[in-house]
């Protein structure tokens, strides 16, 4: 099975990037997972991009917060799927300046791009990308899907019947 690269521009990204991991971890996925910035280590940023096929990722992962060229400058380097996360930060503008940088792609470089902060969505994705030619892990993901929907139905009657959470 491929793995899935996680770069972040900083360590004040971990707690948002880990839960890919963890979202990764539960369902078995290979991962590896570092700190690349695009601004501060652009030539460690370019060869990770260039690099990342040959050194067995199937996906990549890119999380930042402020500008957030990271994404984008990784999916400019690399054939491989970039899923962006936006992260809301210490000099982000409320995390809209992530969430634009990483959305506005122009044509021909598309970067996937999750919610603010989410983290596990952008692992889930990772996972469904792999999963489209791998049946096992297609498997796992509708053994996700099922108890997500079962933790759900489980609320119901309890709702239902109090009208209280």
């Amino acid at each position: 099975m491929k793995k899935v690269g996680i770069i972040m521009g900083s360590k004040s990204d971990l707690p948002v990037m880990q839960k890919a991991a963890d979202a990764l971890a539960s369902l078995g996925i290979p991962f590896e997972i570092t700190v690349i910035s695009a601004h501060r280590t652009p030539r460690r940023m370019i060869d990770y991009a260039e690099s990342a096929r040959d050194n067995g990722l199937g996906v990549i992962i890119a999380g930042a917060g402020g500008a957030a060229h990271l994404p984008g400058m990784t999916a400019s380097l690399t054939s491989l799927p970039v899923i962006g996360v936006p992260i809301r930060s210490s000099n982000s503008i409320d995390g809209w300046d992530s969430i634009l940088s990483i959305l506005q792609m122009p044509s021909g470089i598309p970067v996937a791009t999750v919610a603010l902060d989410g983290g596990a969505n952008a692992g889930l994705l990772a996972a469904r990308i792999l999963g489209a030619a791998d049946g096992e892990l297609a498997g796992k993901l509708d053994d996700h899907r099922r108890a997500l929907e079962d933790k759900v139905m489980g609320t119901v009657a309890d709702v239902e019947a109090t009208g209280k959470a």
